[in-house]
């Protein structure tokens, strides 16, 4: 396999300021009754290749952090929102985390699931970080904000990453920040892959 494409190792503030802000704009379903737990993955089992991201509650106190709120799970045209915080951690979801022949791929994915794991144990298999893929590629600057100027060539927002993701109906914007972590996340690793040839 080579890799015939060539990107720019690093980026700075000011290139990526300078880039058009992308969101995603495909369907965005709301998961948080264990009623559309099943359905939603059985959609996410057809794919090979799915997005991941969590969302946190941020703590601006000391004392013990909050757990997982949110799991995002990305494909091209859909993106699932779990509330964890009000379903739980699903046999369905655990069977999907736990499944090898489906990638979901992300970014500090070791430290999403080890706080995954705090509220359920599970094998994880199948996941790809893609701080560790982009290196392949020569890319050095590996936040996803980072990745997605340098291999999409557009700006990602973070102006709700610190919004409370335990509130009772997540708002418009939060949603569609969450749906385009993950989205970026799946659209960043089918555009490397897709740059190697055998």
């Amino acid at each position: 396999m080579t890799n015939n494409r060539i990107y720019q190792n690093n980026i700075s503030l000011e290139e990526i300021d300078a880039l058009k802000v992308n969101l995603f704009d495909g369907s965005i379903h709301v998961i948080d009754s264990n009623e559309d737990i099943h359905g939603a993955v059985n959609i996410l089992k057809k794919h090979s290749v799915i997005g991941f991201d969590t969302e946190t509650k941020p703590k601006f106190r000391k004392g013990r952090p909050h757990r997982v709120a949110l799991i995002q799970l990305a494909i091209p045209e859909e993106v699932f929102l779990f509330r964890i915080n009000k379903t739980g951690i699903s046999d369905e979801l655990i069977s999907l985390f736990e499944d090898e022949e489906i990638i979901k791929t992300g970014v500090a994915i070791r430290d999403d699931i080890r706080k995954i794991k705090m509220i359920r144990e599970f094998i994880p298999a199948g996941f790809l970080e893609l701080q560790n893929y982009s290196k392949f590629f020569g890319i050095e600057s590996n936040s996803l904000k980072k990745m997605a100027a340098i291999v999409l060539g557009f700006k990602i927002s973070k102006s709700q990453q610190l919004s409370d993701w335990e509130r009772n109906e997540l708002t418009e914007d939060q949603q569609r920040y969450a749906a385009t972590d993950a989205w970026v996340s799946l659209l960043i690793y089918k555009v490397l892959r897709d740059s190697l040839s055998d």
